[in-house]
């Protein structure tokens, strides 16, 4: 996992200094699909949950933010623990052509899918041609 998830020493919602944190953050790997209708972000962020997931939206920047739960058995402790971070989190600048009141997130085994539909103004259409 650390070949394939890059980390930063900071949280991208510690820059505006709403959390502070002195954890690792982990970097989700992120796909990004446009379709016709709406632009797909697909991010996989094992361990976290659907309570630990935070979605946040402000001046066109969405924000990914989740803690990585964990939990051992009662009376047990680990030897050896190759997850270092503690947390996932992401940003990205929207495009005026996301309408941000339709926005929907959600999660299943870890990975995360936003869907991000386009106004109606920049969808694309086919237009006929008529025989003259």
């Amino acid at each position: 996992m650390n070949n394939v998830v890059r980390t930063a020493s900071h949280s991208p919602l510690q820059e505006r200094g709403d959390i502070k944190r002195t954890q690792e953050t982990l970097l989700p790997a992120v796909d990004i699909i446009e379709e016709v209708s709406a632009i797909k972000l697909i991010a996989d962020m094992p361990g976290v949950t659907r309570e630990s997931l935070k979605v946040e939206l402000d001046n066109n920047v969405l924000s990914l933010e989740g803690e990585i739960a964990l939990t051992m058995p009662e009376g047990l402790s680990a030897l050896h623990a190759e997850v270092r971070g503690q947390r996932f989190a992401r940003r990205f600048n929207l495009s005026h052509e996301v309408d941000s009141d339709a926005i929907t997130a959600s999660i299943t085994n870890g990975v995360v899918t936003i869907m991000l539909p386009k106004k109606d103004s920049h969808r694309s259409r086919r237009i006929d041609v008529q025989a003259a």
